[in-house]
C-alpha cells in the first residue's frame, strides 16, 4: 500500500495525489505503465510489473502489436493485470528525452492525457501513474511532474462528471515523489486549495 504524501480536491471532488510506494501494489482499477511502442516490458517500471504481475502481461501485449502494431508515442494500449491487485494496465508510451526540441513534451502530455481518457472511457474510478518517461527514457523529473499534473488537472476540469475519482502518481523513489510533491503544493496553492 502507497502512502499519501499530498492531495489536491478538485471543485468536482475527483482527487489528485502523490503518493510514495510500489506501483505494482496498488489496488487502483488500474496501473499505467511506462512502456516502449513494442510494449516489450524489459527494465523499469514496466520489467516491474511483469515480474509481480507475471508474464501473461508481456504474452498480451506481444499479442496487442501483433494484432495492432507498435503503440505511437502518447498513445496507449491497454492489457490484464495478471496477479497484479488491479483490474487493468494501460500501457503509455512516453517519449524518449532528446532536450526538448523534438516535441517531447507535447508527447508527454498526451501520454498522460490518453491514460485518463482510457480510464474515463473505461468508467474506471480510479488509476495509479508512474512518472513517465523520466527514468531510463531521461525526461527531466521538474517538467514531467508539470506536465502529468497539468494533465491531471486538465481532466479534471473538463470531466467532472468522470467515472475517474482518484488519480495517483506513485513512484517508489523519494527524489522523484519530492518533486511530484512539490508541484502538487505548488499547484494547489496557486488555486486556493486547504493546505
Amino acid at each position: 500500500m502507497s502512502a499519501l504524501i499530498v492531495e489536491l480536491i478538485m471543485p468536482s471532488g475527483q482527487k489528485i495525489q502523490v503518493r510514495q510506494g510500489d506501483l505494482t501494489a496498488e489496488t487502483t482499477d488500474a496501473i499505467v505503465n511506462a512502456a516502449n511502442g513494442q510494449l516489450a516490458h524489459g527494465g523499469g517500471v514496466a520489467g516491474a510489473i511483469v515480474r509481480r504481475g507475471g508474464a501473461v502481461i508481456q504474452q498480451e501485449s506481444t499479442a496487442w502489436v501483433s494484432a495492432h502494431g507498435p503503440v505511437p508515442t502518447g498513445q496507449v494500449a491497454v492489457t490484464g493485470a495478471g496477479r497484479l491487485p488491479c483490474r487493468l494496465v494501460i500501457h503509455a508510451v512516453g517519449p524518449v528525452w532528446q532536450g526538448g526540441g523534438a516535441g517531447e513534451e507535447e508527447a508527454l502530455r498526451a501520454a498522460a492525457a490518453n491514460s485518463l481518457r482510457k480510464a474515463h472511457g473505461l468508467k474506471l474510478a480510479s488509476l495509479a501513474m508512474p512518472a513517465i518517461s523520466s527514468g531510463i527514457f531521461g525526461f527531466p523529473k521538474e517538467r514531467c511532474a508539470q506536465i502529468l499534473i497539468d494533465a491531471a488537472i486538465a481532466f479534471c476540469r473538463a470531466h467532472g462528471e468522470s467515472p475517474l475519482r482518484e488519480i495517483r502518481f506513485t513512484n517508489i523513489d523519494t527524489p522523484t515523489v519530492e518533486v511530484f510533491r512539490a508541484e502538487l503544493e505548488r499547484r494547489r496553492a496557486e488555486l486556493g486549495g486547504p493546505a
